[in-house]
């Protein structure tokens, strides 16, 4: 299935090319009509975000919309293009964050999360950038499933579970296992296809 919408107007966010050139992505976005893209064409600001909690050093860029409430996440993965990803990263401000506490801390936050009631859902995507029609202006966003390595759909599956996404809901289905299982047993291009994560 492809989404897509047009572009923000007035604001300080990656362009649809930019985006386009980031390859595969971890997107959380909220739930809702708008799916997807709807956290970006809100969007009015980003930043790009490093993270350190036990599982590792993770990257995001997110999104905020005009009350300044994160309305999308972009999370980096080992199927995303690394240098794309550094130069748009470069182009926005940062932050960063260390999460405090060792399990116990963790299963905290975790928890919180889940009882905010399913504040986001992920998906697998791939972005393209989309000449509009005259009267539109500037270029659209398009996104299509993504595919994922073997690695690459732990370390959705890991992100998607940091963020309260509760595996039954997401990345620990059945296609997961399927494609993780035939990347082990078929050829190198056998393991890429689309995971829908939602």
């Amino acid at each position: 299935m492809v989404t897509a919408l047009s572009p923000p107007t007035a604001c300080v966010v990656p362009t649809p090319s930019q985006l386009a050139a980031l390859g595969t992505v971890l997107c959380l976005h909220r739930p809702g009509a708008a799916r997807e893209l709807g956290g970006w064409s809100s969007a009015r600001r980003a930043q790009a975000h490093a993270g350190l909690d036990l599982d590792g050093m993770h990257e995001s860029l997110r999104f905020f919309d005009a009350d300044d409430v994160c309305c999308w996440q972009l999370h980096l993965l080992p199927d995303s293009d690394f240098l794309a990803w550094e130069r748009l990263a470069g182009n926005l401000p940062r932050c960063s964050d260390v999460a405090p506490g060792g399990i116990g801390g963790r299963l905290w936050r975790g928890l919180a999360q889940r009882i905010r009631g399913g504040a986001w859902e992920a998906s697998v995507l791939r972005f393209q950038s989309v000449p509009a029609v005259p009267e539109e202006g500037g270029p659209m966003l398009v996104a299509s499933l993504g595919t994922l390595s073997p690695l690459g759909i732990d370390c959705a599956r890991r992100i998607a579970r940091g963020n309260g996404i509760t595996p039954s809901s997401s990345l620990d289905d059945c296609c997961c296992r399927r494609a993780a299982a035939a990347a082990r047993s078929a050829s190198p291009d056998a393991y890429r296809h689309p995971i829908p994560l939602s």
